[in-house]
């Protein structure tokens, strides 16, 4: 028979503080999640130490009995609920953003996100493997941010899971500003074509868009989300500025001169409950930091899709963009792992000699066919 579940999704202001205060916070929230009937509550992503790009977040990764899941064991036990959320985990090799969902028991299941999302590549090597964590309550599917974007990752959990618990803390990236030392601004709107047309499909990434997918595997998803309002310096300053900027030559001088540049945009608050037919069922409200509690229905059985797996919709350039952002990234989380915690740390994996060398074919391979083009042209006297 089908029965039901009370899940809770909790939104938390994403400034990021010491680790002792906000667990602190995500303590009274759930808390008061569990006094709502909450059996099941979703934390943000990296609800532990906030979100922004600094090298302060590679001595934020903890170890497996680290505070943050030693509270977050502490907590399921204490209230009889289980608790999914995300941290930077360092092992001994490498720094992952790890999903946890913890049982009341202690039992553990964990995901590694497996999309980083641009800039976050520096700071953390992505995952691998998805995670179907079986559950009394359930089997769910688990993913961060970004991946929801791949939808070869929600094909993997297909016939698989009873619902789908996404823990996420996005910043607007369709809205993002970028400043330059000397106070220059620019943003989507003013950067050309690419931009432009990045910024139209982001606006509902992570509400309808995500929610479409959940539907088609016919089963309820959690999102959850930061709040506030995301301002941050980026590494690879220049660089970063430049690739965003590419259509803007009267903005290149001024990037080259700039040392430090700084992103700044809301945050997408999108943290909600949602039935497995993409209705969203509560909703924390814009810029607040709190939790909605819903009862959803679970089968007894994980449901089969029905028709074909529906587009994403995102524009290719954000893919593409953010799969260059990785390949530059790679070597800045090499240098700064080994920097905070040894020479062992970040070790060259194999896929990424490859996507290197993938990159290096195309852009010979593009170097090739306009050096023929510009050859023809000059034949032809053009």
């Amino acid at each position: 028979m089908p029965h039901s579940l009370m899940i809770a999704a909790i939104q938390m202001a994403a400034a990021p503080a010491p680790t002792v205060a906000r667990l602190a916070r995500a303590q009274t929230l759930i808390a008061q999640a569990v006094q709502a009937g909450a059996q099941l509550i979703v934390l943000p992503e990296l609800f532990n130490t906030g979100y922004e790009y600094s090298d302060a977040n590679y001595d934020r990764a903890e170890p497996l009995d680290g505070p943050t899941l030693t509270w977050m064991r502490e907590a399921a036990a204490q209230h009889r609920v289980y608790l999914a959320g995300t941290l930077l985990l360092r092992e001994a090799r490498d720094i992952y953003n790890a999903l946890f969902l913890i049982a009341p028991d202690g039992k553990l299941w964990r995901y590694d996100k497996i999309h980083p999302w641009a800039w976050e590549r520096a700071y953390f090597r992505p995952g691998t493997d998805v995670t179907v964590a079986e559950t009394p309550l359930g089997n769910f599917g688990l993913l961060i941010c970004w991946d929801m974007a791949h939808p070869e990752l929600w094909a993997r959990y297909a016939g698989r899971v009873d619902a789908m618990l996404v823990c996420s803390c996005p910043p607007a990236m369709h809205k993002v500003a970028f400043e330059l030392e000397d106070g220059t601004r620019f943003t989507a709107d003013e950067v050309g074509p690419i931009a432009r047309a990045m910024q139209h499909a982001g606006r509902n990434a992570f509400g309808a868009l995500l929610r479409r997918q959940a539907a088609w595997l016919g089963v309820p998803v959690v999102n959850t989300s930061g709040a506030g309002y995301f301002a941050s310096e980026i590494p690879l300053p220049r660089l970063s500025a430049l690739l965003y900027g590419l259509f803007r030559p009267d903005l290149w001088g001024r990037i080259a001169r700039s040392e430090r540049v700084t992103v700044d945009a809301s945050y997408l608050h999108e943290t909600y409950i949602a039935a497995a037919t993409g209705d969203v069922r509560a909703r924390v409200p814009p810029g607040e930091e709190g939790f909605v509690v819903a009862q959803v229905p679970l089968l007894d059985a994980p449901p089969q899709t029905a028709g074909p797996q529906p587009a994403f919709g995102l524009s290719p350039f954000a893919y593409l963009y953010d799969h260059i952002g990785n390949l530059l990234l790679t070597p800045v989380y090499r240098r700064g792992a080994r920097r905070h915690h040894g020479p062992q740390m970040a070790p060259v994996a194999h896929t990424t000699q490859r996507r290197w060398l993938g990159a290096a074919l195309l852009t010979a391979a593009g170097l090739l066919v306009w050096s023929f083009i510009r050859y023809g042209r000059k034949q032809r006297g053009l």
